[in-house]
């Protein structure tokens, strides 16, 4: 063991301290240039002995080199303290081994723990693994970090809870159709609760890139392409996952992913590059993360995607810049599977050692199961390629996040999901659905059907209805339509069953004939179709968005019998089938709903429930219109609202009056649904859209109010929507943005008056220079039932050019989410 003067080792300890209170002071800025063109900075030729401490030599099962001489180890459990001093006592007496083993993750064996990992975990070389599908092999992980390690520091286990562990709720694009925060956090709960049954600690969700392309598989991962929707539900989520209280996580720690652009990949395919505007990813990618960690996030995990020619892995000025400088976000930043290694293959790293460097100095604290930092990182500190603050720095982050799910009581295994959460799945999977279309035909009278004919690839597909990233969701305790349909109607009408063809992408039309002859005899036909889990989630693109298969001839077919038929979409993703929509009497999107899918569509389709969920993403008529979103900017040659293609119009060419405008010859340009649409079995009357004041100042704010009744025959739930339009301004604002949502729930006839409050904040946007800032200037204000409602409000701001405070959110979801419901009886027309 080398030996060391007091000084030497007084000063070599210090000036870790020392760097990371300046760097949280902001003094001290890891945030460096990056681009296509960085170069690795070479090493300071005194750097290996002034950045090794003497622990770092100390082998594992020797005892650390304390201040005063040679001590016994402190394990993690029995150091006292505060936080901040609990991980300075781990940090003074671990070796760099043990350090860099903090930063080190693994997937282990689903069938038994190997000796390879367990020896790892024993020497303190690993810091988290992931749950494989076995409780058994990670409890005994667990077992040898705490009770074998040397600090008996214990493992993250981590594991893809997205949306639900054994009980599965809508995919996240489904949960976002509900537009409830509420219901999305209570969700989340649940879900924590059944992870923490299985001994895990963390789960990568929720993932809030806003996506504007459909033919991405993540679609259906995401909350969607508005921004702040994104946010609110993401903040949700993180709070219904970590359920924290008293500053510790009582569920799992939380993952916003994936940081940042990762929904913008070019032509809608997995791990492709994003290029970006600064004004896309300040106003639209940033803040929904930022919403996420203003709500207690512990941890982040980076894109696969290059950002601007930077893979997000090593994007010092997004983790080091944004995230960690910016934002003061204290939790630890983990890499995607793999993603350190692959910025070889990028072309961004020579080998996976010089990765390894770049992805740490970067700000990833994190590696998911890659070589880089185990193999590497230990070298490049004694050389002085990386400095030990910045290890120190990654290590205080991972450990405070075991701090706060530390010591916790486990929970008792789970042998079946529980009737709460199955309850809850049903709800949350009945709110989701969106009716799109309704010619009369629905809600259904069980009273007056002889004979219900239940056809397609997705009535009864256990698996299948579960979506994506259902890992732990088993397909027995999935109830299909087709069951729940023969239960509900057991004794009162005869369900007939026909498949209708293989699989939701099969070419095979053999079984349409029968199907065919199923439909003729029945009163009603509930055609089952759409995307099963296998078509969306990662690396699951597609080139079109047609309706897949032969379920379009089988939908053409069916309809054909002249029986009233009623679509059912199960999808990962906006589908363009408005031709098949069109043909029907009625469509119920319900994306994948999850383990309670069939009694929460039969409660739709019989009115048990009545239909409320609205589109959290715009629906486009064909593959050529993605990326199609609604918070586009204008053009300088807007299309006239009256606009018509040439294709079918029986012209020569267009008209004058439509020449040289943005649109397309051969198709509308407008979306099949917007972005916010979605109908119900009764109707909503808006009226009195008021703002409390034409004009404000900035601090002031603004209330903006509106008259919603129930004018239809049943009750029902309105999601009502704000939206605003900056007219001029120092960049391209988009032509409306979403800045408040409120469920209203109102019985037939009654009135009732929303409230929403704006200020400056909430108007203000990011400008070219990357600052926030509040123009004066003229908004029009609209609040209606969907995006298309009309911004008939104005009302202007009268101020200089306002520079916002850079540490404020970038949304400020207090003054945003709550559209409060007035406090004033409701009225009855």
């Amino acid at each position: 063991m080398r030996s060391a003067s007091a000084t030497q080792i007084f000063a070599q300890r210090c000036a870790p301290l020392l760097a990371w209170a300046l760097y949280c002071a902001g003094s001290l800025s890891f945030a460096q240039p990056t681009g296509p063109g960085y170069v690795e900075a070479a090493p300071a030729a005194a750097a290996p002995a002034a950045q090794v401490t003497p622990a770092a030599d100390v082998p594992s099962g020797e005892p650390a080199i304390g201040q005063r001489g040679q001590q016994p180890a402190i394990r993690f459990d029995v150091v006292a303290g505060d936080l901040d001093h609990r991980i300075d006592r781990l940090l003074e007496q671990m070796t760099l081994a043990e350090k860099i083993g903090q930063l080190v993750q693994v997937y282990p064996n689903n069938e038994a723990l190997s000796e390879e990992v367990a020896d790892r975990v024993r020497a303190g070389g690993i810091g988290s693994v992931f749950y494989p599908g076995n409780r058994a092999v990670v409890e005994e992980a667990q077992r040898i970090a705490v009770e074998e390690s040397r600090l008996g520091i214990p493992l993250l286990v981590a594991r893809d809870v997205v949306h639900g562990m054994r009980t599965i709720f809508p995919i996240p694009l489904g949960q976002a159709a509900t537009w409830d925060a509420e219901l999305v956090e209570r969700a989340a709960v649940a879900s924590a609760e059944e992870a923490r049954a299985e001994r895990i600690d963390w789960t990568f969700a929720p993932m809030v890139d806003v996506c504007r392309d459909a033919r991405w598989g993540r679609i259906a991962e995401t909350f969607g392409e508005d921004p702040l929707l994104a946010g609110e539900l993401a903040a949700a989520m993180v709070r219904g996952f970590q359920q924290e209280e008293d500053g510790r996580v009582g569920g799992v720690l939380a993952c916003a992913k994936h940081f940042v652009g990762y929904g913008f990949s070019e032509g809608g395919r997995d791990y492709n590059r994003v290029s970006v505007s600064h004004a896309d990813l300040h106003n639209v990618m940033l803040p929904p993360f930022r919403q996420a960690v203003d709500a207690g996030c512990r941890t982040l995990m980076t894109t696969f995607s290059e950002v601007n020619g930077v893979p997000g892995t090593a994007h010092r000025e997004l983790l080091r810049g944004v995230l960690k400088r910016d934002w003061r976000f204290q939790g630890f930043v983990v890499s995607d599977w793999g993603s350190v290694t692959e910025m070889v293959a990028h072309g961004f790293a020579a080998d996976e050692a010089q990765a390894g460097r770049l992805a740490l100095m970067a700000g990833v604290d994190m590696d998911m199961c890659s070589p880089a930092f185990a193999k590497h990182l230990e070298q490049a500190v004694r050389e002085g390629r990386v400095p030990m603050e910045r290890i120190d720095d990654a290590v205080r982050r991972v450990l405070r996040s075991k701090v706060d799910v530390a010591g916790r009581p486990p929970r008792p295994a789970l042998t079946a999901p529980r009737h709460s959460s199955l309850d809850l799945a049903r709800r949350v999977a009945a709110r989701s659905a969106v009716l799109l279309k309704n010619d009369g035909a629905l809600p259904l009278d069980a009273a007056s059907l002889k004979r219900v004919a239940v056809i397609g690839p997705m009535a009864d597909a256990p698996q299948q209805q579960l979506g994506c990233w259902s890992l732990d969701g088993k397909p027995e305790d999935s109830v299909t339509p087709l069951a729940d349909l023969r239960n509900r109607l057991d004794g009162l009408a005869e369900v007939l069953y026909s498949r209708g063809c293989e699989n939701t992408f099969s070419g095979d039309g053999s079984l349409i004939a029968e199907a065919e002859r199923v439909a003729a005899k029945a009163d009603v036909a509930l055609l089952f179709v759409g995307e099963g889990a296998t078509l969306s989630g990662e690396a699951r693109c597609r080139a079109t968005l047609d309706l897949p298969g032969v379920q379009p001839e089988l939908v053409d077919r069916v309809v054909a019998t002249g029986v009233p038929t009623v679509l059912v979409v199960m999808a990962g993703r906006p589908l363009a089938m408005g031709e098949q929509i069109e043909r029907a009497h009625a469509t119920l999107y319900a994306w994948h709903p999850g383990t309670m899918a069939g009694p929460a569509l039969g409660d739709l389709l019989f009115g048990e429930e009545c239909p409320s969920g609205k589109l959290p993403v715009t629906f486009p008529r064909s593959v050529g219109h993605t990326p199609i979103y609604y918070n586009h900017p204008n053009t300088g040659r807007p299309r006239p609202d009256d606009y018509r293609p040439l294709f079918g119009s029986g012209r020569a060419d267009l008209p004058e009056q439509f020449q040289y405008k943005s649109h397309y010859l051969d198709e509308a340009p407008t979306p099949l649904f917007p972005f916010g649409f979605g109908l119900s079995y009764t109707t909503f009357e808006y009226s009195a859209v008021e703002p409390s004041n034409a004009e404000f100042t900035v601090g002031d704010t603004l209330t903006v109010t509106a008259t919603v009744t129930n004018t239809g025959g049943v009750p029902g739930a309105e999601v009502v929507q704000l939206y605003a339009r900056d007219h001029v301004a120092g960049a391209v604002r988009p032509v409306r943005e979403l800045k408040g949502r409120r469920r209203v729930t109102l019985e037939p006839g009654e009135s009732r008056r929303v409230e929403f409050k704006l200020d400056c904040r909430i108007l203000g946007y990011f400008d070219s220079t990357g600052a926030r800032v509040c123009e004066p200037g003229e908004f029009s204000i609209g609040i209606g039932g969907d995006s298309t409602v009309d911004l008939a409000a104005t009302v202007r701001l009268l101020a200089k050019k306002t520079q916002l405070a850079p540490n404020l959110p970038a949304v400020n979801p207090t003054a945003v989410s709550p559209a409060l419901v007035s406090p004033a009886a409701p009225t009855r027309h």
